[in-house]
């Protein structure tokens, strides 16, 4: 069962605070395009959600994953829920903010890399 988001807001409310791109991507599930500000960005912080400003990832957690979007291998206790998505033909887990439960991206296992699991994340979902 899951539990009650902690920031809830109509979908007109999520249209006025949101951009359209930013709306897209947290509430309908959309994606953005690789690259952006965040993909290599490496200065010390904290990322937080772009919805509801709940704090994620720290960037020590951070890493260079070449895959276009920025990668983390941890994220702060408790910040995120794990959904399964089974669009595209495929299963995927999907990670959304436990605070306000917008879209955030998708964990990935291996992948080649020595963390055996990471997070992709869209790179609208994230401030710092």
């Amino acid at each position: 069962k899951m539990s009650k988001p902690n920031v809830s807001f109509s979908e007109k409310e999520w249209k006025e605070k949101l951009t359209k791109r930013e709306y897209y991507v947290l509430r309908e599930k959309g994606t953005s395009p690789r690259g952006g500000k965040y993909d290599n960005h490496f200065e010390q912080g904290v990322y937080n959600c772009k919805a509801c400003g709940v704090k994620l990832y720290d960037s020590k957690t951070k890493f260079h994953s070449g895959c276009g979007w920025p990668a983390f291998y941890d994220n702060v206790k408790g910040a995120l829920k794990r959904n399964v998505d089974i669009s595209f033909g495929m299963e995927r887990t999907e990670i959304v903010c436990s605070n306000c439960e917008s879209h955030l991206g998708h964990v990935f296992k291996g992948e080649g890399f020595k963390t055996f699991t990471f997070k992709y994340m869209t790179q609208v979902t994230l401030t710092i």
